[in-house]
């Protein structure tokens, strides 16, 4: 028997023999990665590469309308459609500031203080051919569209925290301004060449700390701000479409791959891994969940998984491509009983976090990141054919110190977004107009009526305000106006509230504060004044 050459083809035979980019980028002349009208810029980067990150940027913009679906359900009927208008419309906002100076404030890379970028790539300015800052994989072109998305949906996260009471063009300008002065300079810590975050050896996947850190503790800050939902409507609360959570949470799950598998930058092992780790968390997750549920009530819960599914996606985001699978399993476990218990907290800091973002996004991205530190392997960041051989990972190959790195990381993230987001709500809360919550009436009327003037579910409705509508021929309608208030619901209990009643009973109550409606917001602030001065 003869020697078997453990070698039997030489490495001229692998179609992709290097580790690293592609191509030398270093040839680039004049800084933006070529000149197109005399060379293929294409030429610096793999065809597949590029396609397979176009097609992980559409799978994480369809992760906004989940979100909207998601907290659609997890809502009332009657602001089932602000939910969704306020997601949409916050990507709206995000991809104007990601274009205008978003991109640049993240990620460009001639700043050097490690806290936020300048205006090098203002209005898309020197990007084009270059190897990006994550990956030299991609052009950075194509780095900062796919990078859009990732601030569009965590804008759409934040926006769980007006669910109810919360006016839309205010909640509009707070996402520029926290696009700007939050997400901005958190991505920078953690993923531009000069970041603090980055220098450190933080060890950020996709997005525990811009991404999932933010979002939790701004929609808290928001929620603080806010206020919360009047007691009175919040009794016998229940979610109002449970088949629209589900479908919401299966739009997460599809575009998450995107979001997880496409952080590798490139058609590569270590993609591939990312998928199979997002799934494993985010099922076993939803099954310790789902069984933390059923010990309290004996009954199977399909909100619960959808929960604890979330809260599984959200973990495997930082950790993804780091974790082996069997990691990702003890990820998701933790992962399902920690946050099941987190929703507590809530009630505990008295904040109406009516959507659970704290829970869900803040403190599962924090597991996340700390699972990095313990479990984090270099064999499964060399997947990707670039970082191989560079030893990053945590306590799993002895490199105990990346948990200090971590838990640093992860103090000044949450620390930062909270207060930050905290402040920019306060300071719109006092621009004239720009209140941040609806009035009372409005709470009542719900968010669709008073916001909107449309309706998840118009044909649905026994009985309408049905004044909120023009007529056609307004002079047949003349005496309707005379009707009062009080009488144009077909519900009893709002009838009372509206008269400053306690429902069920004849005899005054809690006054009624707020009378005005939301579309005459500037009447009801002048008609407090008034009553001030006198």
């Amino acid at each position: 028997m003869t020697d078997v050459d453990p070698q039997p083809y030489l490495p001229e035979y692998a179609s992709y023999n290097w580790t690293g980019a592609p191509s030398n980028s270093s040839l680039q002349t004049n800084g933006i990665g070529g000149d197109s009208r005399i060379e293929n810029l294409n030429k610096w980067y793999q065809s597949g590469d590029q396609a397979y990150i176009i097609v992980a940027s559409a799978m994480v913009l369809v992760m906004v309308p989940g979100l909207g679906f998601l907290y659609s359900g997890l809502a009332r009927r009657k602001s089932a459609l602000s939910m969704i208008w306020a997601c949409m419309a916050s990507s709206s906002v995000v991809t104007f500031q990601w274009y205008f100076w978003g991109y640049s404030l993240a990620f460009s890379p001639t700043a050097t203080n490690g806290y936020i970028g300048n205006l090098r790539h203002f209005g898309l300015m020197n990007t084009l051919g270059n190897p990006s800052p994550g990956s030299p994989l991609i052009p950075d072109l194509l780095y900062s569209f796919y990078q859009m998305q990732f601030c569009a949906v965590t804008a759409a996260i934040v926006m769980g925290a007006v669910a109810e009471r919360g006016r839309m063009i205010p909640a509009m300008v707070f996402v520029f301004l926290w696009a700007t002065l939050v997400y901005c300079p958190v991505a920078c810590w953690a993923w531009n060449v000069n970041g603090w975050g980055y220098l450190y050896g933080v060890l950020d996947y996709a997005g525990g700390g811009p991404v999932e850190i933010v979002s939790g503790m701004s929609a808290l800050a928001y929620s603080m701000v806010l206020g919360r939902r009047q007691e009175r409507m919040m009794l016998n609360f229940r979610p109002h479409n449970v088949s629209l959570i589900l479908l919401g949470t299966v739009f997460l799950w599809f575009g998450w791959l995107g979001f997880n598998g496409g952080s590798s930058f490139g058609a590569n092992l270590r993609a591939v891994m990312a998928c199979w780790n997002t799934n494993l968390t985010a099922m076993f997750a939803a099954m310790t969940w789902v069984l933390l549920d059923w010990r309290l009530a004996r009954k199977w819960s399909m909100v619960g998984w959808c929960s604890g599914t979330i809260s599984g996606l959200v973990a495997a985001t930082p950790a993804s491509g780091y974790l082996t699978p069997w990691g990702s399993i003890i990820l998701g476990i933790l992962t399902g009983g920690v946050c099941n218990w987190a929703t507590k907290i809530k009630y505990w800091v008295k904040i109406d976090d009516s959507m659970d973002v704290f829970a869900e996004h803040g403190v599962a991205g924090i597991l996340g990141l700390m699972a990095n530190g313990f479990l984090g392997s270099d064999a499964v960041v060399g997947l990707d054919g670039v970082n191989t051989g560079l030893g990053y990972g945590g306590g799993l190959i002895g490199n105990w110190k990346q948990l200090y790195i971590q838990l640093a990381y992860i103090v000044a993230a949450t620390a930062y977004a909270f207060v930050m987001s905290a402040i920019i709500a306060y300071g719109i809360n006092f621009i004239p107009g720009l209140h941040l919550r609806a009035s009372e009436e409005a709470e009542l009327l719900g968010m669709d009526d008073d916001q909107l003037g449309e309706f998840a579910y118009d044909y649905v409705e026994v009985r309408r305000d049905y004044l909120a509508w023009t007529p056609s021929r307004t002079e047949q309608f003349q005496g309707e106006h005379g009707i009062p208030q009080k009488e144009r619901h077909g519900i009893g209990e709002h009838s009372t509230m509206i008269e400053g009643k306690s429902s069920g009973s004849d005899s005054a109550g809690e006054e009624h504060t707020g009378i005005g409606g939301d579309r005459h917001a500037m009447a009801l602030e002048e008609k407090k004044h008034a009553e001030k001065a006198a």
